[in-house]
């Protein structure tokens, strides 16, 4: 069958071949090609000398000839490789060399430069069928990935990849001379029996249950065969053991690296860490980022399905009627414990997923290379996403929090919207607070709080660009007035909770204006001119104003990010995130 493959990459194929017979030396030649087979058949004596075959194939097809390598160094390699099983079995390997452009490359040359330390043979049994595992140590430039050859017919016939399929073996291991990578050689007279014609597997089932390849066998003389999944199991039980000194610390570092990584970029899995590792957390610590969260999150998810069957478990009536108190009263503590695990993980995401917020607002309010300051859109839906109300489910990636943390529990929220397009007012008025500056992300931020009528407030929030220098006296240019102006407007509508329920003492409503920006010399002024105090630090502005009954607060960019991570510090110390 093998031969037939040529014809599938060249043209035709030239056979000659010098024998002896009956003391007479003798050439024997043929062209051999797809469509007429053998053909130009001759035998011929010839003079005495030495005796050779020597194939000729020709007419290299262009699709076959473009993917194919092309240095001689690399075909030697991939050649040795091919034929490893060769160099590594009992009987030795004949003198193969490689002559490409007048260089000669010697493939026991390219071995001993492949091989990293001598060989070692182990005899498995399974199921009554022996084996001869073949364990290899090469040189890393050899390969990359760990492999098991399945040979027969003193060939390798399928080459598997082994790579995590033993806890810390992903790649390179290392020992007392340096970095290695494993390849392992299997040879059976079983395997001999079990191979198919073309020799690109084996009539194997999978597994021992009879779900597999077809097979020309009975499923009787199957069952008392071992499947391929039984036989691999049995291997790596034996490659473990060949490389426990280097997987030990191989498992070390993949430890060491995930403990980092948690520690540093993701403690949300630190409270679950233990519990996964129950589970054999060997990971390649040569993973990305990104990658190791990927892990990380799969091996989160398959502990909570476990948690909720074991939940379901322990709940049940059938658990509870064969167990003694005692022996229930155990099972259900270990149960609460991993349910308090699972819900620490969930904290200290919510907890990371701050620190990022505030990470990410530290970057957006800074200059940029070119010397501008970023839009308000940006700052505006970092807090809270723009055209939006409480009836939105975008409203819940909202981050009121940054400002304070009262704003998340509301009755009524609405971003950049007009005043009656909102439930909680009856006013007709389509104006928005500085509306030409909404649309270049000058946008409010509307939120009233609490059902109860007694405790109604209304809090607005303004928002402006990072380093704008242009407030002035009048509604269009000073935010002061503008917040404290779209709180009367409100009032002059009436206020109504969102099920539309009135709220008595309209005017009596308490307002609080939140008015985020940088003090430039235009806003100091302002601030000044509605006799706002400054604050002790002296990165923002606040007072009441008794006329409005409303509290108002100026805030810079660099007092909200601090006051923020102040208000943090405590949940990131907790979950080992710096805070600043």
């Amino acid at each position: 069958m093998g031969r037939l493959l040529w014809l599938k990459a060249f043209r035709h194929v030239e056979v000659l071949s010098v024998f002896k017979e009956a003391g007479q030396f003798k050439s024997r030649s043929f062209r051999f090609t797809a469509q007429d087979g053998v053909t130009d058949h001759e035998v011929k004596e010839v003079a005495a000398g030495d005796t050779f075959a020597e194939v000729s194939l020709l007419g290299f097809s262009k699709s076959y000839q473009q993917s194919s390598r092309k240095m001689g160094s690399t075909i030697a390699r991939n050649l040795l490789e091919h034929c490893l099983w060769y160099f590594v079995r009992e009987g030795g390997a004949p003198d193969i060399v490689v002559f490409d452009n007048g260089e000669a490359i010697d493939l026991h040359v390219v071995f001993e430069d492949y091989m990293k330390s001598s060989s070692k043979i182990d005899r498995v049994v399974v199921k009554g069928k022996k084996f001869d595992l073949i364990h290899l140590k090469l040189k890393t430039s050899a390969k990359s990935v760990p492999s098991l050859n399945w040979c027969a017919a003193n060939r390798v016939v399928v080459e598997e990849s082994i790579a995590g399929k033993i806890m810390g073996l992903h790649g390179p291991l290392a020992d007392d001379e340096g970095d290695f990578i494993y390849s392992g050689y299997l040879t059976s007279a079983f395997l001999d029996e079990r191979v198919r014609p073309e020799r690109t597997d084996f009539d194997l089932e999978e597994t021992a249950t009879g779900v597999g390849e077809e097979s020309e066998f009975t499923q009787d003389n199957l069952a008392e065969e071992p499947s391929r999944s039984e036989i691999r199991q049995a291997l790596l039980r034996h490659v473990e053991e060949y490389l426990s000194d280097s997987l030990t610390a191989a498992r070390e570092k993949g430890r060491d690296r995930v403990e980092t990584f948690v520690s540093r970029k993701a403690p949300r899995y630190r409270p679950v860490l233990r519990r996964i590792d129950e589970k054999g957390l060997g990971l390649d610590p040569t993973l990305s980022d990104k990658d190791l969260e990927l892990e990380l999150h799969k091996r989160l998810a398959d502990f909570e399905a476990e948690v909720l069957r074991e939940g379901q478990e322990v709940l049940g009536e059938a658990t509870i009627l064969n167990l003694t108190d005692e022996e229930y009263n155990k099972r259900l503590d270990e149960y609460l414990a991993k349910v308090e695990d699972v819900k620490k993980s969930d904290l200290a995401a919510y907890v990371s997923r701050r620190k990022l917020i505030l990470d990410l607002l530290a970057r957006v309010i800074e200059q940029q290379p070119d010397g501008r300051y970023c839009r308000e859109d940006l700052i505006h839906n970092l807090i809270m996403p723009m055209r939006t109300t409480s009836e939105d489910d975008a409203h819940r990636a909202s981050n009121l929090w940054i400002i304070d943390e009262r704003l998340a529990f509301h009755n009524y929220l609405a971003s950049d919207k007009s005043l009656r397009s909102m439930p909680i007012t009856g006013s007709t008025s389509t104006r928005e607070p500085d509306l030409l500056a909404l649309q270049t992300c000058d946008a409010p931020v509307l939120v009233a709080e609490g059902d109860s009528p007694r405790w109604a407030s209304l809090s607005i929030i303004e928002i402006k660009r990072p380093m704008r220098n242009d407030a002035s006296a009048g509604e269009s240019k000073d935010p002061i007035e503008q917040c404290l102006n779209y709180l009367q407007r409100v009032r002059d509508g009436g206020v109504r909770t969102a099920k539309g329920r009135p709220i008595p003492g309209v005017d009596r409503v308490p307002g609080f204006c939140y008015i985020i920006a940088d003090l430039t010399t235009s806003l100091i002024s302002r601030c000044r001119m509605h006799r706002l105090n400054p604050t002790d630090d002296g990165m923002g502005f606040f007072g009441y104003h008794e006329h409005f009954n409303a509290y108002i607060e100026v805030i810079s960019f660099d007092r909200l990010l601090s006051i923020a991570n102040q208000r943090n510090r405590a949940f990131f110390d907790v979950v080992g995130l710096p805070s600043s």
